[in-house]
């Protein structure tokens, strides 16, 4: 295939991805380099935590063409979630309310996208003949926000989020690896200047700065990847947030660009956006399974799930119905479920009864 072709097939291949419902498509080289040192200081420094895959496919990361060989290209694409463009901190400030993170409200975006990833492979297909191609939605060691940074969909933030200046942030990532020769587009400036919102907003002060995370101190990594017990220095920090957080980006002045989806299945589902602490605490297994089933959420176990509700419980009022909850899950059969409620006992036992911020 000549250039001239190539240059033909990438611009129908943006074509199909916007028919296909993503947002944006770009097209990167699979040169990383340039991320390296950031990346092995970031492990040097155990700034993972206990996401030990992380330096365990380092490498893998950064050379794409050792996780697929033959690899050139990745096909970026970029999927809007965002169902308010109404950017407020205004749930935090509900601490008998439950918040969870705004893209795990909908159903698993990992199967939609991937199917619609299949599909423009399947298209490139038919105009090129078979070529070899590996579709990743968060699902593979792929430093896709780099990848996404050098296509030019945007830079990566002091946040550590990918910003595009006319969407935001609330967007999934997904790319094709393909080992088509596509001609890529340029990588965009970053814009995020002096601004330091997403850095001063942390409430862990997980920044170490501007564009440095360490996600020890992360809720996202707290209530999501960590298994074991939550730092007890940074439970009270953590308000009501029991599946993620998103303070970040909540306060990101680029998000004032936020594109709503017109995605069904991103729609809140149960309640989720608007549920209680005292209500989802009092789901059996059972029904954490159901009420979950094709959902983010789940990944994390009914155990995890009680954890982190404990804690934000802890954090919240001290109301009669709350103390006899707690108490009635002292006798759990997860040790680190109890330890959790007794912390969270303890929290109401040392300070007076009444409201407390979440926030």
């Amino acid at each position: 295939m000549n250039i001239t072709d190539l240059q033909a097939l990438a611009t129908d291949i943006k074509t199909w991805g916007a028919e296909l419902g993503f947002q944006q498509v770009t097209i990167a080289d699979i040169d990383l380099e340039h991320y390296r040192p950031y990346l092995e200081d970031w492990l040097r420094k155990h700034y993972h935590g206990e996401m030990l895959y992380m330096e365990r496919h380092a490498e893998l990361r950064l050379r794409p063409q050792e996780l697929v060989p033959d690899t050139l290209r990745a096909i970026c694409v970029r999927m809007d979630y965002a169902q308010s463009s109404r950017n407020t901190l205004a749930e935090l400030q509900s601490p008998d309310m439950a918040y969870i993170s705004r893209y795990a409200r909908g159903r698993d975006y990992h199967k939609l996208i991937r199917k619609r990833l299949q599909k423009l492979a399947d298209r490139i297909t038919e105009a090129s003949g078979p070529f070899g191609y590996r579709a990743f939605v968060d699902s593979a060691p792929v430093l896709e926000r780099a990848l996404a940074e050098k296509s030019g969909m945007g830079w990566i933030g002091k946040n550590t989020m990918l910003i595009n200046s006319k969407a935001g942030s609330w967007f999934f990532l997904a790319e094709l690896f393909t080992d088509l020769p596509l001609p890529v587009d340029s990588a965009g400036e970053d814009h995020c200047g002096s601004c330091r919102a997403c850095l001063d907003a942390c409430p862990t002060n997980a920044f170490v700065g501007p564009n440095i995370l360490d996600a020890r101190r992360c809720i996202s990594y707290l209530t999501i990847e960590l298994r074991t017990a939550i730092p007890e220095e940074l439970r009270p920090l953590m308000g009501n947030r029991v599946f993620g957080c998103d303070d970040c980006q909540l306060v990101c002045p680029w998000n004032k660009f936020t594109r709503l989806t017109s995605v069904d299945d991103f729609t809140p589902r149960h309640g989720l956006d608007q549920a209680s602490l005292l209500q989802l605490f009092q789901w059996d297994e059972e029904t954490f399974l159901r009420l979950t089933e094709g959902s983010a959420i789940r990944r994390i176990g009914y155990e995890c799930w009680l954890r982190n509700l404990a804690v934000a419980l802890g954090n919240g009022p001290g109301t009669p119905e709350v103390i006899t909850a707690l108490k009635a899950r002292r006798s759990d059969a997860s040790a680190l479920v109890r330890e959790h409620v007794e912390w969270a006992l303890q929290q109401h036992a040392a300070r007076p009864a009444g409201p407390t911020s979440a926030g």
